[in-house]
C-alpha cells in the first residue's frame, strides 16, 4: 500500500487501475485521499480496484465467459467505471489466448456507442483486434515471464477516445511495469455533402473580407 500511494504521489494521476488487489489496499485513502472501490473474485482473496482523486459513481460489475472445464477459476468480472465522458473497463483477462479474446468482446459489446477504454492486464499474447476499438497504449514489454521473455501484457483498447501520450514506468514490487495513458474524448468527424463544403468555404471567404 506504501508503493502505491507513493507512485500516486509522484505520478499524480486522475485514475488508477489496479489489479491482483487484496483487502490490504482498502486502506489506500488513509494516505493518499481519493475514492477507491475494490472488486474481489468470488472465492479469490483478491480481484480489481480503482481509486481516483475525483468522485466516483459505484462501479458496475461486468461478469466475463469462462472455460467450461472444471477447475479453471477464477470466474473473472470487469469493473466499470465512469470518469467525465470516458467509460472505463478494468480488466484482468484469463490466461487462455481464445477465451482473453471472448472476455474483450463482452466488454466492447457492453461498451459500444460510448467513448470508452477498456484498461488492465490482457494476458493476451500477440495482437487484440476488437472491431471498432484502436490499441492505443504503449508498444513496449510490460513483463518478462520467468524474468527473460518479454510480454506486452498490459494494455489499452480504446472507442471514441484519443490518447495523447502512452509509456510505462519503471517496475516496483510488482512483476508488471506499469502503463501510463492521456486519453480525451476524440473529435466527432462530421462529413458534408460536397456542396455542403462548398458553401460553407464560400461563407468563410465573405466573412473574412467583411
Amino acid at each position: 500500500m506504501q508503493d502505491v500511494a507513493a507512485l500516486l504521489e509522484r505520478q499524480r494521476p486522475d485514475m488508477l487501475l489496479m489489479q491482483e488487489v487484496t483487502q490490504h489496499m482498502d486502506r489506500l485513502t488513509t494516505l493518499v485521499p481519493g475514492h477507491y472501490h475494490r472488486l474481489p473474485w468470488p472465492g479469490r482473496i483478491h480481484g480489481l480496484a480503482v481509486w481516483s482523486r475525483h468522485h466516483l459513481a459505484a462501479p458496475q460489475v461486468l461478469p466475463l465467459p469462462a472455460s467450461p472445464l472444471p477447475g479453471r477459476l477464477p470466474r473473472r468480472r470487469a469493473q466499470i467505471v465512469q470518469l467525465g465522458e470516458i467509460t472505463v473497463a478494468n480488466v484482468h483477462l484469463s490466461h487462455g489466448q481464445l477465451l482473453n479474446r471472448r472476455q474483450l468482446l463482452r466488454i466492447a459489446a457492453a461498451l459500444r456507442g460510448k467513448p470508452s477504454a477498456i484498461i488492465g492486464d490482457y494476458n493476451a499474447v500477440g495482437p487484440s483486434l476488437i472491431p471498432g476499438f484502436a490499441d492505443v497504449g504503449p508498444r513496449e514489454p510490460t513483463h518478462f515471464g520467468g524474468d527473460v521473455l518479454p510480454f506486452r501484457l498490459d494494455r489499452c483498447l480504446a472507442h471514441g477516445v484519443a490518447c495523447t501520450f502512452a509509456g510505462t514506468l519503471d517496475f516496483g514490487p510488482s512483476d508488471h511495469k506499469p502503463i501510463v495513458l492521456d486519453l480525451q474524448v476524440a473529435e466527432m468527424k462530421v462529413h458534408h455533402h460536397p456542396m455542403q463544403r462548398m458553401r460553407r468555404r464560400l461563407a468563410g471567404i465573405r466573412a473574412a473580407f467583411r
